[in-house]
C-alpha cells in the first residue's frame, strides 16, 4: 500500500531537546547521589519518564523508594525540564524541517507526531510547529512506551489511516522497533539511520520528500 501518512518522533527528529533532558535528569540524580553521565542519558532516548527513572535508579544505593516517591522524583525532573524548555523558540526548528513538512502537506500526505513525551504539545507550541500536524499522539494518551508500538498505532488511528499506510520517522532504535512491530514503514535518521531494522536511512531530513514518492 502506498504511504499516505507520516508519523514523526519529536525529540531528535524535529527538535533537539536532549541537552534539556540531560540537565534535568542530572540535577535530580545529583540530589540523590546517583552517578549519571551522557552514556546513561543516551539509554533514555525514546523511553517514558518513569522507565527512564528506573534506568537512573539502577545505581541508586539509598533506602527503598515507594511508587509515590518515584512519581514525585519524575514530577520534579519534569518541572526542571519544562523550565529549561521555556527558552525554546521557533529558531530551534531548522528551515529544512519546516520546508520539508510544508512540501509533504502540499503533496497531500497526512502528518502526525508520535512521541513518548508528555511535553510534546508544549514544545510544539514553543517552536510554533503545532499547526503543521493533523494529529498528535504523545505520552498523555499511551500506557506503554517504545519499543511498544502503541504511540504510533494511536497516531495512525487519529489520522484515520491503517498502519501499513504510514511511515514512521525516528532517531532511536526503540522507535524503529516500535514502528516495525506496528506494521509500519520505518525511516531512520541520526543514530537510527544505522539501524538494520530501518526500511530507509536518511542522511538529511529533506530526503523524505523523494522517499515517500517511491
Amino acid at each position: 500500500m502506498k504511504i499516505k501518512g507520516l508519523i514523526f518522533d519529536l525529540d531528535g527528529v524535529l527538535v533537539f531537546t536532549d541537552k534539556f533532558h540531560y540537565q534535568a535528569w542530572k540535577t535530580m540524580a545529583d540530589e540523590l547521589g546517583v552517578y549519571f553521565d551522557e552514556t546513561i542519558n543516551h539509554r533514555l532516548r525514546g523511553v517514558s519518564r518513569m522507565d527512564s527513572l528506573e534506568i537512573i535508579l539502577e545505581r541508586y544505593e539509598g533506602p527503598d523508594l515507594s511508587l509515590r516517591e518515584k512519581e514525585k522524583l519524575a514530577e520534579k525532573k519534569n518541572e526542571i525540564y519544562r523550565t529549561l524548555l521555556e527558552s525554546m523558540t521557533p529558531d530551534d526548528v531548522t528551515k529544512e524541517v519546516r520546508d520539508t513538512l510544508t512540501k509533504l502537506r502540499e503533496k497531500g500526505y497526512k502528518l502526525a507526531i508520535g512521541s513518548s513525551s508528555k511535553n510534546a504539545k508544549f514544545i510544539l507550541e514553543k517552536v510554533e510547529l503545532k499547526d503543521a500536524f493533523d494529529a498528535i499522539s504523545d505520552g498523555n494518551n499511551i500506557t506503554k512506551s517504545k519499543p511498544d508500538p502503541e504511540v504510533f498505532l494511536k497516531a495512525a488511528e487519529y489520522l484515520g489511516l491503517p498502519p501499513k499506510a504510514c511511515m514512521v520517522v525516528e532517531d532511536a532504535e526503540a522507535g524503529i522497533e516500535a514502528a516495525k512491530k506496528g506494521g509500519m514503514y520505518a525511516a531512520g535518521i541520526g543514530e537510527a539511520a544505522k539501524s538494520i531494522n530501518a526500511d530507509e536511512s536518511l542522511k538529511i531530513f529533506s530526503e523524505l520528500v523523494d522517499i515517500v514518492d517511491k
